[in-house]
């Protein structure tokens, strides 16, 4: 695998064995939905290799906070993380949850991402976490990358559900707070 655009275009990804790394079309169809994210501030839960955040780092976020906790993975994603610029990324070694609530004590994130393992209903609990833990910029975003089965609410907490798109048997799903969220912004596939 390879970054996609930006300043570290082409650069090899390496992929821990194990995993199920997110595609080339799926970070692509990521930062399609996004748009610009020069100069935001960006944390990839779950991280794996670390793809979407040095996707995302390749396209100038301000910073990228990459947290995971597997040891085969994190070998990898520091060796990722080598030709990244000194200062632009954090790697906060240990589980998401002790690291989110480590986070809300100081920050708020413009983006998270999270891909956890499928078939285990991480992402309704993580969603749930990062509400109670309130670690999303007021106009942020949350990108959950699931299994199809794994049916998202519409609503959780203060989160509402703008955009759902479909890869195989890959789904994103982006959430924003609801309360400055225009009703025509609701919208089931893209």
């Amino acid at each position: 695998m390879r970054i996609i655009t930006g300043k570290y275009k082409n650069r090899l990804i390496k992929i821990p064995k194990g995993i199920r790394p997110t595609q080339n079309k799926v970070r692509k169809a990521i930062f399609d939905i996004l748009g610009d994210v020069e100069g935001l501030s960006f944390l990839e839960l779950f991280a794996g290799s670390g793809a979407v955040g040095l996707e995302a780092l390749s396209q100038g976020v301000k910073e990228a906070v990459f947290v995971e906790s597997g040891p085969e993975c994190l070998s990898v994603l520091k060796a990722n993380l080598a030709w990244a610029e000194p200062g632009s990324y954090y790697l906060l070694a240990m589980d998401v949850e002790r690291a989110v609530r480590e986070l809300a004590k100081k920050r708020k994130f413009d983006i998270i991402f999270l891909d956890p393992p499928y078939y285990q209903d991480l992402s309704k609990k993580t969603l749930q976490m990062l509400i109670a833990c309130d670690i999303l910029a007021p106009n942020g975003l949350i990108v959950a990358q699931h299994f199809q089965e794994d049916n998202l609410p519409l609503h959780t907490g203060d989160l509402v559900l703008l955009k759902q798109a479909g890869y195989g048997d890959t789904v994103l799903s982006i959430y924003r707070r609801g309360s400055d969220v225009p009703e025509g912004d609701l919208s089931g596939n893209v």
